[in-house]
């Protein structure tokens, strides 16, 4: 099995957590979004994955290659970095991993997380992942016939014909396929608003006799912004299980946790009350504060703080009260 993960996005409206670190690569219960995808995604595929393909943007540097590097080989994967060097559309971001469009592919693009407890039957030409949503206006949906196949992909319907919506994750039985449908797009230069959607590759694929079926998720989670990562990280942590939360090396002195938390390496956490729904990264100290359902990075120290529904970057010093904030990297803010 081959994962492709588009994620060459400016990650605008997550600015300005974004100016330092892609979107992506932004932590979720202390593991890169793109991980936490990366792993969902294998909860459902029984067979072993070979390759994970990152598209990225032009301006990614050697630090965020190794960084995906290390999640392919935490699956047992070999890693390939990808450059989408214009965004011309999601199937145009597909092509740029031609190389590992061959075989079974699952497509996943990376500002959103799931839940499923479906595995994936491989001997299906395709398998669209999608969610009932109450307003499918805004998304693309599926039709379905009463056989449970797919019949119609409708880019975001002005009228009600499904509340089905694509989420963005895709399986396909053979990749040189899609590759095929991808090229021809491309070379005809068959657009929609300017950009090759790889929904006109499943309609081409469909009308010539392949059969897709959905996958219908339990749970779907958006880190398309702020206030959506920081519910995300949030309802991930009310999920996990299977992994430890805090730290053996992190310290409460005088202190209260409210789990779910997670606490990171070496995290320090001094007369304060955290929780619940607080991800705290390594390295990062705590003092005389009030803090819940907020995301916080690493080497970060906050003191004197009482604040909500926030996301605080790397090396920051916070000192002061506040409902909510949205602080990037290397900030100092002092509210005396």
């Amino acid at each position: 099995m081959n994962i492709i993960i588009p994620m060459a996005g400016m990650g605008k409206r997550m600015r300005p957590h974004t100016l330092t670190t892609p979107k992506p690569l932004l932590p979720i219960v202390g593991k890169p979004i793109v991980q936490r995808l990366v792993e969902d995604i294998a909860h459902v595929c029984d067979e072993k994955i070979d390759n994970i393909a990152f598209v990225v943007g032009p301006n990614f540097g050697e630090e965020v290659f190794a960084d995906l590097h290390d999640i392919a080989n935490s699956l047992g994967a070999v890693g390939h970095i990808c450059v989408q060097e214009e965004a011309l559309g999601t199937a145009h971001a597909v092509y740029c991993a031609e190389k590992v469009l061959d075989g079974n592919v699952i497509v996943g693009f990376a500002d959103t997380l799931f839940r499923a407890d479906f595995t994936i039957d491989p001997s299906k030409d395709g398998v669209i992942w999608v969610k009932q949503v109450d307003d499918p206006s805004a998304f693309g949906v599926i039709k379905m016939s009463e056989d449970g196949v797919i019949r119609d992909f409708i880019e975001k319907p002005e009228t009600f014909v499904s509340d089905l919506a694509i989420i963005g994750i895709y399986y396909f039985k053979d990749g040189a396929r899609l590759r095929k449908e991808i090229k021809y797009l491309l070379d005809n230069n068959i657009t929609e608003k300017e950009e090759f959607q790889l929904t006109n590759a499943l309609e081409n694929m469909k009308n010539d006799g392949l059969e897709f079926v959905p996958g219908e998720v339990t749970d779907w989670m958006d880190c398309g912004n702020k206030n959506a990562t920081v519910d995300t990280n949030k309802r991930v942590l009310s999920h996990l299980s299977d992994e430890k939360l805090i730290s053996d090396t992190s310290k409460t002195i005088n202190a209260t946790i409210i789990e779910p938390c997670y606490l990171g390496e070496n995290v320090v956490i001094e007369d304060s009350t955290i929780g619940p729904h607080v991800s705290v990264g390594d390295n990062t100290t705590i003092k005389n504060s009030v803090i819940s359902n907020s995301i916080i990075q690493t080497n970060t120290q906050i003191k004197n703080a009482s604040f909500d529904n926030s996301m605080i970057g790397n090396f920051v010093e916070y000192d002061g009260k506040s409902n909510q904030l949205s602080i990037s990297d290397y900030s100092t803010v002092k509210n005396n």
